[in-house]
């Protein structure tokens, strides 16, 4: 009993700031400080990484780089970095949700000042440390970004039409749109950088990094930034007996740093396009399944070179988090893969991967058992199960898949295994009370006859089901514990607008909700450091 545990997921990002989206600054550590409270020993993450322009932080330009969205403007002032004039003519007044594009609008000038003073000073001891120790990702992400930054303002001019035209030519014989081949030269994809640099001619990348030189020295200080803030709050929260779940798609997206320095290790053609991307086929969220898009990994590449980009994947994601989710993990044992320019998922089909020598691989680079859970959500074969398990790690079981249907649906907390990970709904889910509200009546008599309740709260009812359930772990997004409506869920998948923008108060974290959470950890023996929770808050119940 005595590794029974639980927390709350929660995404920086959506952490109240005075600068249009939440980073880790004063409210990282009031929240810490909140769960250390409630006797809570895990803070589940989204990717840290640099989100799209929707704010999805699993669409992303790296998979190693930080969200620089995330530094806080307030310890910059700490730093001597920014001014207090700086930060007052910044802040935004409090909204509803994070608006990303005003967000950036009010960040990025912030970070570009502190840049400007932090090349006043003499680099701090540890600068140069960072940049040795990041170098096999960082340098080819800081001189991508500076790239996009570049063509972007190149491409706004009306100059930009010749290029355009090179472009075209570029990709005659392939079956897309003038509208697309705007989309990705428009948008600066890589494939659209000059031919030089598309192939990474030596020549050519020596030359832009010469060129370029004081904005790549910013993408390196916003990315040391970045690091300095979040161990100071990873070290916090690790100081008070939390660990920090993190997150990481198993995919990358193509537009990415990782798939323009990497290329012979993703499915790609001649001319640098996918040959096929990935999805899902229909389920549960989508009739037609979900096209993401990324493209696929040439797994026989990854071979050759003993899963070394892998491998470092792996390690920096567990630098920054104490245990990591990998999303769709069943990726490793076969992945959805669909024809380049198809227009949904329908008519694609399962690849194989060489999941079981990656894990061999992994737990002799790093013991077992691995850190790490697996999302393992969606069709689940017996080849995935046997995967999962021959790596030994968590499966996930969500309880909102668990009524309607039949008596050993495998998301009803009497078929779960020990070592499972129960949440009451994921960053994809609704909010629990919004579930209920939506549900079919059979789901909502099968729910209160298997709790023996009246459903006038769902949201606590999914708690109390979660945390004394047989899964040695539960996880509760924070809209449950602070019994939040659909309209405060987090992401509506097969969307592209509205989501990832739940932001909150902590006027409405109630005293109630973290002498609940103590009292019930405690009741069903999670937390050790929660054992004499439930005497002292006995009277909660009364």
């Amino acid at each position: 009993m005595a590794n029974r545990k639980s927390g709350i997921l929660l995404h920086p990002s959506s952490l109240p700031s005075a600068f249009g989206v939440g980073d880790f600054g004063q409210a990282a550590y009031t929240f810490l400080d909140r769960l250390a409270e409630a006797k809570q020993t895990l803070w589940q993450i989204l990717p840290l990484v640099p989100t799209d322009a929707g704010g999805s932080p699993y669409s992303s330009a790296s998979a190693f780089a930080g969200n620089p969205l995330l530094i806080s403007p307030e310890l910059l002032l700490e730093e001597g970095l920014l001014s207090e004039a700086d930060l007052q003519n910044a802040s935004v007044p409090p909204a509803a949700r994070v608006d990303y594009e005003k967000a950036a609008a009010v960040k990025l000038p912030l970070l570009e000042k502190a840049f400007q003073a932090f090349q006043q000073k003499e680099a701090p001891a540890d600068y140069a440390a960072f940049q040795a120790e990041n170098a096999y990702w960082l340098a080819d992400y800081a001189l991508y970004t500076a790239l996009k930054q570049h063509f972007l303002s190149v491409r706004a001019t009306e100059e930009a039409a010749e290029g355009f035209d090179l472009f075209c030519e570029e990709c005659a014989g392939l079956s897309l749109s003038e509208e697309k081949l705007h989309e990705y030269y428009d948008n600066v994809s890589w494939v659209s950088f000059p031919r030089g640099l598309k192939r990474r001619n030596a020549l050519s990348l020596k030359k832009w990094r010469r060129q370029l030189a004081p904005a790549i020295e910013k993408e390196i200080f916003l990315q040391y930034i970045f690091q300095k803030q979040w161990q100071a709050v990873k070290a916090y929260a690790n100081e008070k007996g939390i660990s920090v779940i993190g997150d990481a798609p198993i995919f990358v997206s193509y537009d990415s740093a990782d798939v323009w320095a990497h290329q012979k290790l993703f499915r790609l053609d001649s001319k640098g396009f996918p040959t096929c991307v990935t999805g899902v086929p229909p389920d549960y969220f989508s009739e037609t399944g979900q096209l993401w898009g990324n493209p696929h990994y040439a797994w026989r590449e990854h071979e050759k070179t003993g899963f070394a980009w892998w491998l470092s994947r792996i390690q920096k994601n567990l630098q920054d988090v104490d245990i990591l989710r990998i999303d769709h993990f069943r990726g490793f044992s076969a992945c959805w893969e669909v024809a380049f320019g198809a227009e949904d998922a329908r008519g694609g089909k399962w690849a194989s991967a060489p999941g079981e020598a990656f894990f061999t691989l992994l737990k002799e680079k790093l013991g077992s058992p691995l850190p790490l859970i697996a999302e393992d959500l969606g069709i689940i074969t017996d080849e995935v199960a046997a995967l999962r398990d021959f790596a030994g790690l968590p499966g996930m079981r969500i309880l909102q898949f668990a009524f309607g249907q039949e008596k050993n649906n495998p998301y009803l907390p009497h078929c779960y295994d020990k070592n499972t990970i129960v949440y009451t709904g994921t960053h994809d889910n609704d909010t629990t009370n919004g579930w209920y509200q939506a549900a079919t009546e059979q789901e909502k008599d099968h729910y209160r006859r298997y709790l023996n309740v009246d459903g006038s709260n769902a949201a606590w009812d999914f708690i109390r089901l979660a945390l004394s359930s047989p899964a040695d772990t539960a996880i509760l997004p924070l809209q449950d514990v602070l019994s939040l409506g659909t309209e405060h869920r987090m992401n509506i998948p097969g969307t592209t607008k509205g989501n990832w923008s739940f932001t909150f108060s902590f006027d409405w974290w109630q005293e109630g909700f973290s002498e609940g959470l103590r009292y019930l950890s405690a009741l069903f023996g999670r937390n050790e450091q929660a054992e004499k929770a439930a005497e002292e808050t006995d009277e909660f119940l009364r």
